[in-house]
């Protein structure tokens, strides 16, 4: 065989292997992404249909003080269960808690751009894995687009009844979480777990 023919063959060969591995480095992040990406979508219906159930109870008002103390309390039981951290975010956060770190701030801005130039907010997601004080962690978050229900308590004030306003005063003195419109980005579930 001659040089120039083995060369060929060596970097073929070469190709080969780094095209396997790339494909085996990316097998493990599409199975982390799809099971985020499930639990991500598992957590909001459940809030939801809660929500709904006290609106029909209690009317808004009460669906306020529900969210204020279940919304905590699922994502705290599917944490458990999934073993991610899960919480939610928002870049006019209601609870204090639900300040965004910086890599949450940057998916967000990006959703609200992606928003603007007419994407589908329900379909806007990002995962990665970053670098935290030297741990990989894998990191997702998926979009959580206001609809028409949210708006009795997120809505501008014509939506928001004077009963909600005094409740949301009460709860959350430092709220910043109204003004909404149907399809705007809310805020986000995010979800974190070091790499195994």
């Amino acid at each position: 065989m001659n040089k120039r023919l083995a060369f060929k063959c060596c970097g073929l060969l070469a190709a080969g292997l780094v095209s396997n591995w790339a494909a085996a480095q990316a097998a493990p992040e599409a199975a982390w992404v799809a099971e985020a990406r499930q639990v991500a979508g598992a957590v909001p219906p459940r809030l939801l249909s809660v929500l709904q159930e006290e609106l029909e109870r209690s009317g808004p008002e009460g669906a306020v003080a529900v969210c204020n103390e279940k919304a905590p309390q699922m994502a705290r039981a599917a944490s458990e269960k999934s073993g991610w951290a899960i919480r939610r975010v928002s870049l006019r956060n209601r609870n204090p808690k639900a300040v965004p770190d910086a890599w949450e701030r940057a998916a967000l801005q990006d959703f609200d751009r992606r928003v603007a130039a007419h994407e589908p907010p329900a379909k806007l997601e990002r995962a990665e894995v970053t670098q935290e004080n030297g741990v990989a962690v894998q990191r997702y978050i998926r979009a959580l687009p206001t609809i028409g229900m949210c708006l009795q308590c997120h809505g501008t004030p014509e939506h928001v009844s004077p009963a909600v306003a005094a409740k949301l005063k009460t709860l959350y003195p430092a709220d910043q979480a109204t003004g909404y419109a149907p399809g705007q980005v809310r805020g986000a579930i995010t979800l974190r777990k070091p790499l195994p």
